[in-house]
């Protein structure tokens, strides 16, 4: 054998080298964190069964034994991005000192989690409010949404307290319900045109403006749809 045939690398290990070892730590999880980097990279259209098991470097038929098809794969992502945004706003209320106190300082504290969660992920975001792409009977995804939803009612419930969102067994009152829808849409849409780049033109002509966030921040910092107690 030659010097040159000894040192040829052995068939297919060229192949092998580009497999990314997402599977080690678990092939649900992988397949998740594989499909989650499909949808930044790709966007949902790119979003395939075939393109997050090449991308994960597993076989195509591993997601559909994990998920049993798009919509579930979709489902557990979603689920996973409410857990992160709960968890977001649940660190902003203790990072605040806001935790425990009442009125405008956690709507406030809350307001910025949400937006600064969609900024960070505007792909997980757009997709968290594409329900007709979900399983929404799917029970992780079901707990995870009503516990983010959860947090996010209880600071825009206008009598905090006694109401467990939507999800509890309290009436709520037409003005605690629409109060509560009203912090909703005001959080939600602010969130979404800013992920959108829809303030691009206000901002350049606002000179004591510096950008889009900040322009958020201060809407946030008036916020008045929920009325004080």
């Amino acid at each position: 054998m030659t010097e040159k045939s000894a040192t040829k690398p052995a068939s297919g290990g060229a192949q092998g080298a580009k497999k990314r070892p997402y599977h080690h730590g678990g092939l649900p999880e992988a397949l998740l964190a594989a499909a989650e980097t499909v949808l930044k990279r790709d966007g949902l259209r790119g979003l395939t069964l075939r393109s997050i098991a090449r991308e994960a470097g597993v076989s195509h038929t591993a997601p559909q034994h994990h998920f049993g098809d798009t919509a579930g794969v979709l489902s557990e992502l979603v689920a996973d991005g409410h857990r992160r945004m709960a968890a977001a706003m649940a660190a902003a209320l203790v990072a605040s000192g806001s935790e425990a106190a009442p009125g405008k300082a956690r709507r406030k504290a809350v307001a910025h989690a949400y937006v600064d969660f969609a900024l960070a992920n505007p792909d997980m975001f757009r997709l968290m409010a594409r329900n007709e792409l979900l399983d929404l009977t799917r029970p992780s995804l079901s707990e995870a949404r009503s516990n983010s939803m959860r947090l996010l009612a209880g600071v825009l419930d206008p009598a905090p307290g006694d109401a467990e969102g939507d999800t509890g067994p309290t009436e709520l009152s037409a003005e605690r319900a629409v109060a509560m829808v009203a912090g909703w849409a005001y959080v939600h849409g602010l969130a979404a045109l800013l992920v959108d780049q829809r303030f691009a033109g206000m901002v350049r002509r606002t000179p004591s403006v510096a950008d889009a966030r900040e322009l958020v921040s201060r809407a946030i910092e008036q916020m008045e749809v929920v009325p004080e107690r």
